[in-house]
């Protein structure tokens, strides 16, 4: 694991005061745009659907999408993504949530999820927890179970993890890196 860790912070850039002063944007393009790094990552995402018993894998807008539907497409499973509210034609199910600056709102086509599923979560970051909370709310209102939340980074510092933890009641939350 510490060789694969290695290849994707060597690809990850670092992008001071984006999108506004202060932030230090952690760019994931050049990781995509390696075709070995991008594979390790696909890999190592798709290892952890299959060590969950998932069923499908989400992926939340936007780079949960990039990550997710090539992890969907390793392990064999179905792909659903998760969209900002009125992205979705037909019935779906939406969730609000509240981020440090305001709130949004997320959604699911009602019937891409059931009962049977077990739902793999997969995003680039983990920050806040906010976005993952919400996309773990939505899976259990649309019937199916949680397998767990897989993050290419989780930025501990700001404590997305422990905000996680009561909503996943048990599921596991893995990163595959922790900065």
């Amino acid at each position: 694991m510490t060789e694969i860790r290695d290849l994707l912070l060597s690809r990850i850039r670092d992008v001071a005061d984006y999108p506004q002063p202060g932030v230090m944007f952690k760019d994931i393009t050049p990781l995509l745009a390696d075709p070995a790094a991008f594979t390790a990552l696909t890999d190592e995402l798709a290892g952890i659907a299959g060590q969950t018993g998932a069923t499908k894998v989400i992926g939340l807008e936007a780079r949960g999408f990039i990550l997710g539907a090539p992890v969907a497409v390793r392990a064999g499973l179905g792909f659903v993504p998760v969209r900002k509210a009125g992205k979705l034609p037909g019935a779906t199910l939406s969730q609000a949530y509240e981020l440090e600056y305001g709130s949004a709102e997320i959604e699911v086509h009602a019937e891409d999820l059931g009962g049977d599923d077990r739902v793999l979560i997969v995003d680039d970051v983990l920050a806040t927890g906010g976005t993952a909370e919400a996309s773990v709310q939505l899976v259990r209102r649309a019937g199916a179970e949680v397998a767990g939340l897989a993050v290419l980074m989780e930025l501990g510092f700001l404590g997305g993890r422990e905000r996680l933890e009561p909503a996943l009641a048990g599921a596991p939350l893995e990163a595959l890196l922790r900065l």
